[in-house]
């Protein structure tokens, strides 16, 4: 898990200076769209469009900008359409990678895509080819300093969470996404704050390799990230604490 902490603290950092760009509101206008257009305009109703708008106002997203996208998904005002397309291949050092995107031009986004795994040492794979080694959860990284970990455990084990590992200086959560809720509000309820909380693609048998290794995969997720039609990337990556102590230290 420690590999998907550090990937997500880089998205997260990522995450404002694409704010301001404007870049991550396009990204998760899209999110906000296609969940609108799968599950319905009603939030309480529709797990995946809750889940978006959460993540929409957690970069304070405009009001206007989440309603807008929702109507779009709806089909109440017309604008583009996106056809949603998952990647997959594999990284330097065998890394397996999913990658979620939206599209309104697949043979664009195809031949974009192959273009950045090849450029960073690594290769697009057929459909299916890496699927089978993640599976879907919820995942939530809470600060290990301050927090007692029998009772945290109890805590989100009542709410319905699946297991709970220290990963060096965080305590790492996981649970079915439909439990999503339920434990991310059980943490709000009890104070405890959150590093991370996402629906994400979790490795099923995760994969050791060495620090330039590591770099190298880091540096093909976020160019696949920094691609305006990448919505999510995943890895079944694995980040010994001595291999990040010294990704950090580099």
């Amino acid at each position: 898990m420690s590999g998907h902490s550090h990937w997500a603290t880089i998205k997260h950092k990522k995450g404002a200076i694409d704010a301001k760009r404007g870049k991550l509101f396009s990204k998760l206008s899209r999110a906000i769209i296609i969940a609108a257009r799968h599950g319905g305009g009603d939030p309480e109703m529709n797990l995946k469009l809750r889940y978006a708008i959460d993540k929409a106002r957690q970069v304070s997203m405009p009001k206007d900008n989440i309603e807008r996208a929702i109507k779009r998904g709806t089909g109440e005002v017309e604008g583009q359409i996106f056809e949603e397309l998952t990647y997959e291949g594999y990284g330097p050092g065998s890394v397996a990678l999913l990658v979620d995107v939206l599209t309104d031009n697949r043979n664009r986004t195809n031949g974009e895509v192959r273009k950045i795994f090849e450029r960073h040492g690594g290769k697009l794979g057929s459909a299916g080819s890496v699927a089978f080694q993640f599976e879907r959860k919820g995942v939530f990284s809470v600060n290990a300093a301050g927090v007692d970990e029998d009772t945290l455990m109890g805590i989100v084990l009542d709410a319905g969470a699946d297991d709970m590992k220290r990963a060096g200086s965080t305590f790492d959560i996981t649970c079915d996404p439909t439990a999503f809720s339920q434990v991310q509000e059980a943490l709000a309820k009890n104070n405890i704050p959150m590093q991370v909380a996402e629906i994400s693609q979790v490795g099923k048998a995760l994969v050791d390799v060495d620090t330039e290794t590591a770099k190298k995969v880091m540096r093909l997720m976020e160019a696949l990230d920094d691609h305006d039609d990448v919505q999510n990337v995943y890895s079944n990556l694995n980040l010994t604490e001595e291999v990040a102590a010294e990704m950090a230290n580099s």
